[in-house]
């Protein structure tokens, strides 16, 4: 029951909720950064960790969140108050989880406002036509003009709002059935087009030819965080959309069939971009100038081009609107469960709120370039760092540590049991008991020790 009075919403089906927790888990990390990292810290052998780490902390700790959702039927703060008491230590893990929700909302959206921009961009024709430098030079222009930003901004902002708005079943379900399809089909078209290139081979060597003397401590732990942070772990929206879940869906089963979803589009778009980009002749990039800079250029110079354009772009803005909504969604479960607003309040609340504090974002590389909260980094960044380095890996600890140590473990046992696979139960309870809890803390010790906190602290107290 929500809020003690009204029914919980639930799922209408489990194809809905495998397609909305999958958007959630898809997202521009899976198109830009997964496929680069994968190349450059060993290709088959990086991927090949990778799977090892979604199978031993990534999967049982989206189980343990989902767990927890559709145990309690409560948000993610609203979770562990009924798990563990108000006054207990343990909400400060769905506070922290909600906190970073909110967070990345409002940076993500600014991003995803890029992806809205480069469609149009491909639409009208900008591409075509356009020498290498002049096409690399619309990322720069676009990131230094604060107001066309803002606009995109805005209108991704709205199109979450229209959908979470509906509400689970007719808002959520209903969109991830449209837009998951249509994502799957774009990649497809895609990853078609780079098979069928010159470069498809040079594209399936990168990625995929395991060179062992590449893969360094160093990799292991980057295979080990992106197989955190790709799952939407750590952000309340497992924890959300598993309150929405039947009592009876086997939560192994599901949390297997998103993490394949997740892990095979992350794959198939390394392959459609990196067989592209090397069969013109040229070098991928890292990160936003992979997508916004490498690819514009590569599809100018390639035969249909304009199309493949059109639906590279819409495709990464698919994947934005997908996860956004869920970040959205794990917000406005927890203004309607624990202070009983309404969906409609809560949502423009929330979607206001995340336009407001996205402003500073769209303006750190124009307006606002000379503000740098923290170091030397832009607001844009210094949001990222805490949001992605710190809230979400202790988050995640939190959970891991509660799950493993302190929750009982027959309601656990009983959760697997009532999907039928009670049987996984002593192998789960070991990963997320010991594994998860002690990788997801390397991970954030080296983020740590990486982003210079521990030198700041010294200096704080020294």
């Amino acid at each position: 029951m929500a809020n003690g009075t009204q029914p919980r919403a639930q799922w209408a089906s489990r194809l809905g909720f495998i397609l909305a927790a999958a958007g959630s888990a898809v997202g521009l990390g899976n198109i830009w950064k997964f496929p680069y990292i994968a190349g450059e810290n060993g290709g088959g052998a990086f991927v090949l960790v990778y799977l090892v780490c979604i199978a031993v902390v990534g999967l049982p700790i989206m189980m343990a969140e989902l767990m927890i959702g559709r145990h309690t039927q409560r948000d993610a703060v609203g979770a562990f108050y009924h798990l563990a008491g108000k006054r207990s230590f343990w909400p400060s893990a769905g506070w922290i989880s909600v906190g970073a929700a909110f967070i990345i909302c409002s940076y993500y959206s600014v991003v995803a406002g890029w992806t809205l921009d480069y469609v149009f961009r491909a639409v009208t024709g900008s591409f075509t036509g356009q020498p290498a430098e002049a096409i690399e030079g619309m990322f720069g222009s676009l990131v230094g003009d604060g107001t066309r930003q803002l606009i995109w901004h805005f209108i991704f902002v709205a199109l979450c709002l229209g959908i979470v708005i509906g509400g689970v079943q007719k808002g959520i379900e209903r969109w991830s059935k449209i837009l998951m399809p249509i994502l799957f089909c774009l990649l497809f078209l895609l990853f078609m087009n780079g098979m069928l290139s010159k470069g498809a081979w040079d594209g399936i060597s990168f990625m995929f030819s395991p060179d062992f003397s590449k893969l360094t401590a160093g990799s292991v732990l980057e295979a080990l965080g992106h197989a955190f942070f790709t799952l939407s772990l750590g952000m309340a929206a497992m924890i959300t959309y598993g309150s929405y879940l039947d009592p009876k869906e086997d939560l192994l089963g599901a949390s297997v069939r998103v993490v394949f979803l997740d892990t095979l589009i992350a794959l198939m778009a390394g392959l459609a971009i990196f067989s592209v980009v090397f069969s013109v002749g040229m070098e991928p990039a890292a990160g936003p100038g992979l997508v916004f800079k490498t690819i514009p250029v590569v599809f100018s110079q390639l035969p249909g081009g304009y199309v493949l354009a059109i639906i590279f772009f819409l495709l990464l803005s698919f994947a934005a609107l997908t996860s956004n909504i869920s970040l959205l969604e794990s917000q406005v479960a927890f203004l309607i469960d624990e202070k009983g607003w309404s969906r409609k309040r809560a949502t423009t609340f929330l979607a206001g709120l995340a336009f407001v504090v996205g402003i500073p974002t769209a303006l750190s590389y124009n307006a606002l370039s000379g503000w740098t909260p923290i170091g030397d980094l832009t607001f844009f960044d210094s949001a990222d760092m805490i949001a992605s380095n710190y809230l979400l890996p202790i988050s995640g600890l939190l959970i891991a540590i509660y799950v493993g140590w302190f929750w009982s473990g027959s309601e656990e046992k009983e959760e697997l049991i009532a999907g039928g696979t009670g049987w996984v139960y002593p192998a789960w309870h070991f990963l997320i008991r010991y594994v998860s809890p002690l990788a997801v803390a390397t991970v954030l010790y080296f983020k740590m020790k990486e982003t210079g906190l521990f030198t700041w602290l010294a200096s704080l107290f020294g």
